[in-house]
Formats: C-alpha cells, sequence, structure tokens
C-alpha cells in the first residue's frame, strides 16, 4: 500500500512518474532525481521508474549512480520496458559503461543492443566510440563509414556513397594503393 500523500506528491504511480519526467524537460533536473528516487523505492521492480531514474542520474553527470537502475530496468519481467524505453535503456548503458572505462562490458553491450536494433543508428554510433576505446579503430571506422554513407542527407556525402561504403570494407586499400 502506497504511504499518504504528503501534499506536494502527485497520487498515482503514473501521475508521479509523468512529474518527474516534465521536471527532468523542464530543467529541474535535481528535483526530478529526486521525485524519482522516492518512486524508486516505493517501486523497487518497475522496469519504466528504474529506467527513468538512471536517466535522471545521467543527465546530472552521476554515471556511476545510474548503473544499477538501468541493470534493474532492463531485468524486470514484468511489465518489461517498451521497446522504445529498451532500447534507450540499452544505450544508455552501454554509454554510461564506457564513459566509466568499462569499455570491454560497452562493447559487448552495445554490440548485442545493435544486433537487436539494427535500424538504430545511435547504438552503432555509441558502439563505433567503445570499440575506438578498446583499440579496436579500423572496426570504428567501419561502422562509422557504413553509418555516414547509409544515413547522411549531405549531398556531397551522397555523391559518394558507392565509395564510402566501399572503403568501409577495406579501409587499407587507399593505404596500400599510395605510390
Amino acid at each position: 500500500m502506497d504511504e499518504p500523500n504528503s501534499g506536494d506528491e502527485p497520487d498515482s504511480r503514473d501521475e508521479a512518474l509523468a512529474e518527474a519526467v516534465r521536471l527532468r524537460g523542464a530543467g529541474e533536473r535535481e528535483a526530478a532525481r529526486q521525485r524519482l528516487l522516492t518512486l524508486s523505492a516505493r517501486h523497487p521492480d518497475d522496469a519504466e521508474i528504474a529506467y527513468q531514474t538512471a536517466w535522471a542520474h545521467d543527465v546530472l553527470g552521476l554515471e556511476r549512480e545510474a548503473v544499477p537502475f538501468y541493470e534493474r530496468a532492463l531485468a524486470a519481467e514484468a511489465p518489461p520496458l517498451t521497446d522504445d524505453d529498451r532500447r534507450g535503456a540499452l544505450l544508455g548503458l552501454g554509454s554510461t559503461y564506457r564513459v566509466l572505462g568499462a569499455h570491454e562490458r560497452a562493447v559487448a553491450l552495445l554490440r548485442e543492443a545493435a544486433a537487436a536494433y539494427p535500424e538504430d543508428g545511435a547504438l552503432r554510433a555509441f558502439l563505433a566510440m567503445a570499440l575506438h576505446n578498446t583499440g579496436a579503430h579500423e572496426e570504428a571506422m567501419r561502422l562509422l563509414l557504413v553509418l555516414l554513407a547509409d544515413t547522411s542527407d549531405d549531398p556531397s556525402v551522397r555523391e559518394y556513397r558507392a565509395a564510402l561504403a566501399h572503403y568501409a570494407t577495406d579501409l587499407s586499400t587507399a593505404a596500400s594503393a599510395a605510390p
């Protein structure tokens, strides 16, 4: 059973969550974080609340504190995150692992996420950054070139789309052809 309302917080879980998200969107990030921490304590198995709480920590630069909330959100089974929130949580956690120096964990998570959501260019971009951090520069560059060739609306990039896609498969071609 929920605790009695103190008068300054919404009554329902949905109202409280919406208010916290509104506060974050309005730039009141710390107030949103505090509301979400309270809500998360009341609903520890709620994936959506855990995800929003992770996000609230992340936007404040509190990456280390965000990790357990991301992990909780992704592990929740009933009800699970929506597909869009799951994608966001995977990106958020992968990016957070990378920022914290857990590069191999970031690569593993982001590689899995990019395979699950191949249409999501942001996942591939964050995977490329994590790969760069592990020293896998060629794979990182290949991912970014393919992403650029596939998604750019820049007319000059579109003009060279085929060349970019070709060089993405063998970055050393240009180096071996040099005089």
